[in-house]
């Protein structure tokens, strides 16, 4: 394929294990040429962290906890030290597995409280820290799913969680453009990640999804990460505000 992200630099969130989306989309940056800066949150995350990003020929590893301004505000400071930010792959999410569980009437108001910090809020603290460093416009992609417009059952709290990111992704495209700056949504279907396995019978929506959707079979982590390229790219340069569906066309199935 040709270097698509030849001459950009790209900062990923989410980088956890091989088997992570943004791990998946790292590596599509680094074969179309993007120079990569990959983040980890906490201690215990950093040498794991720290050898993927060597793996993947990484230009820095850099902590970064999205909950604490501070560290948030360090990573921009680092950042700036390097020129011009081009592309943003924010792949965080996450909820208490007591509430991904039980029903969601009974949510606890710290875990929907906590789910919406890191799965929504975060989105608009990573663009407040790295919209100054894209000085000749940019790109910022974040990974939603279709339990944020639909029920899907024992997603419970993270799917309320999406649907504020899905609008929080809206509201800075609109603010954001005049900076040219884009931001974008990737649905991706369901795929067998360890965060993945935290939701309750994850694997009958998984047969359910291969039954039905239009492919006949889920989605592959490497068509997140393609489409992730694009929208990283020149390609991309006119779209913002979108949803992009990459779910082997379950989105549009009914009955």
């Amino acid at each position: 394929m040709s270097n698509l992200l030849e001459g950009k630099t790209a900062l990923i969130l989410g980088v956890a294990n091989k088997w992570s989306l943004a791990y998946a989309i790292a590596e599509a940056f680094r074969r179309d040429g993007a120079r990569l800066v990959i983040t980890y949150q906490g201690e215990r995350q950093r040498l794991t962290v720290e050898e993927l990003a060597s793996e993947l020929g990484a230009a820095r590893c850099l902590p970064c906890d999205v909950t604490q301004d501070e560290e948030l505000a360090g990573l921009a400071d680092t950042l700036s030290a390097d020129g011009q930010l081009d592309a943003v792959i924010h792949s965080i999410a996450f909820a208490n597995r007591e509430d991904l569980n039980r029903p969601f009437v009974e949510t606890s108001r710290a875990g929907f409280l906590l789910a919406h910090e890191v799965s929504a809020y975060s989105l608009v603290s990573v663009a407040r820290a790295t919209a100054p460093l894209m000085k000749e416009g940019g790109s910022i992609t974040t990974l939603t799913y279709l339990g944020a417009t639909r029920v899907v059952t024992n997603y419970n709290v993270m799917g309320v969680a999406k649907a504020a990111l899905e609008s929080a992704m809206r509201y800075l495209a609109s603010e954001l453009g005049q900076k040219k700056i884009r931001v974008n949504a990737i649905s991706a279907g369901p795929i067998k990640t360890a965060s993945a396995r935290a939701i309750k019978d994850f694997s009958g929506v998984l047969d359910f999804v291969a039954e039905r959707a239009p492919f006949r079979r889920n989605t592959e982590p490497g068509e997140v990460a393609d489409t992730a390229v694009f929208l990283a790219s020149d390609l991309g340069r006119g779209l913002t505000g979108n949803i992009l569906f990459v779910d082997a066309g379950f989105q549009l199935i009914g009955l």
